[in-house]
């Protein structure tokens, strides 16, 4: 009768500690100016210019491709989900320092009341990579 007890606790045990590996710390990343921006790549190696900014609307249900979205936003810390339906600011780079294959790199911050929310790095055609910036 032990037994069995046993061994479901041991794999609720491995499920509890896989799932914690998994779940990472939302973070506050500061976003208000052009400075804490690019600070922002610079911590995690990028070198970054701005070419673009506009407003965009967060879509208030995530699916097929804004859900694969969100779940590297999640990986980051970044609180994407949090902002389910709220207009956004989308600050747009061309990154300085990374260029596989000669391809032109660009990197996103999606910003909220001036602290960043999403975060991507892709290449121009945003299709062939894509990859959290840290």
């Amino acid at each position: 009768m032990k037994r069995p007890f046993l061994m479901i606790l041991a794999a609720l045990s491995l499920l509890t500690a896989c799932r914690s590996r998994e779940e990472k710390t939302i973070v506050s990343v500061p976003a208000a100016d052009a400075a804490q921006r690019e600070a922002y790549f610079a911590s995690h190696g990028w070198k970054v210019e701005e070419i673009s900014v506009g407003d965009v609307i967060i879509p208030a249900d995530f699916s097929g491709i804004y859900e694969e979205y969100a779940k590297i936003q999640d990986r980051q810390g970044l609180p994407l989900r949090e902002y389910a339906g709220k207009i956004a600011k989308l600050y747009v780079y061309e990154v300085k320092n990374y260029s596989p294959e000669s391809r032109k790199m660009l990197a996103e911050l999606l910003v909220c009341n001036e602290n960043a929310v999403a975060s991507l790095i892709y290449s121009e055609d945003g299709i062939s990579i894509k990859m959290p910036v840290s």
